[in-house]
């Protein structure tokens, strides 16, 4: 075979490689399991958003997957808290105890009545809460403590399973209280002249509102009824940072008000945090 033959069938076959290695590299490249978050170097993947791995963290249940809807109450180590569990076993729950740091579930001190224990869930679990949160009080029944409760027996394993879900769903939130009294109809007008003499929470709103929301745009009058058991989805709490949320409880937690006054100051913000008019006008029956 002359030199150049040699020559001739080197360069053939070099061509060949050369041509199917750029076939392969063109053609046969493993595509991306399409359960893979997918993106560039420069653009960031929110996996904790798809993944279904993550526990659901610091709850009484076992499960791994975040529920559709969960039951939150804040209780004195003395309280009887079962009848969450025993009567409305369709839901999941988490109950913070106020005063024992031993407790599994429990918040930083006892202040701001029930207060320390919502916004203690909130900010435990804010990337991974579930559709509808419900806020209750401890006590499950009976006019003396659950006067607020608007049916019969003021009994809040009723009010649960009367809610309509799809309408929490549709407004975002709900008072868990239809009455009118206390609390709607203006009842809180911080710039009233002359001034109240006996409703403090009006005095205490403008500095108040300063703090937690760092404007001036105190409404003249607030009016929701009371008694701060409400139910809420998951977008209006994420409207709202994890930060605003630290912020609020260190506001709980520091504010030199008496306990019993700072609480009262939450129960009339609790819906504007959660994005409602400052006066509340909607009362329809969100119960079935």
């Amino acid at each position: 075979m002359t030199a150049w033959v040699r020559y001739s069938s080197v360069a053939f076959v070099l061509s060949l490689l050369s041509f199917f290695s750029i076939y392969n590299i063109s053609f046969f490249q493993p595509k991306p399991a399409p359960w893979l978050a997918t993106g560039t170097q420069n653009d960031p993947v929110d996996i904790g958003a798809t993944s279904t791995l993550i526990p659901y963290a610091k709850t009484t249940s076992a499960s791994t997957a975040s529920p559709s809807k969960i039951i939150v109450v804040g209780k004195l180590e003395k309280e009887d808290t079962s009848w969450v569990g025993n009567d409305l076993p369709d839901w999941q729950n988490a109950i913070y105890t106020v005063d024992n740091l031993d407790a599994s579930l429990h918040t930083p001190m006892n202040k701001g009545r029930e207060s320390i224990a919502y916004l203690t869930y909130i900010i435990d679990h804010y990337d991974l809460l579930p559709d509808i949160i419900v806020f209750l009080h401890s006590h499950r029944d009976g006019e003396k403590k659950a006067w607020h409760v608007d049916n019969e027996k003021h009994d809040n394993v009723q009010l649960v399973k009367d809610l309509k879900l799809d309408y929490v769903k549709q407004k975002g939130y709900v008072n868990l209280r239809c009455g009118l009294t206390p609390g709607c109809s203006g009842e809180v007008q911080p710039f009233r002249d002359p001034p109240s003499t006996h409703f403090q929470v009006e005095k205490e709103i403008p500095a108040v509102w300063k703090e937690l929301f760092a404007n001036d745009d105190v409404p003249r009058e607030i009016g929701v009824a009371c008694c701060a058991q409400f139910a809420v989805m998951k977008r209006q709490v994420l409207a709202r940072t994890k930060e605003d949320y630290q912020r609020y409880r260190q506001w709980v937690m520091n504010t030199k008000l008496p306990d019993h006054l700072s609480g009262r100051v939450m129960e009339f913000l609790w819906h504007i945090i959660f994005g409602m008019e400052a006066k509340q006008y909607d009362l329809r029956s969100p119960y079935k």
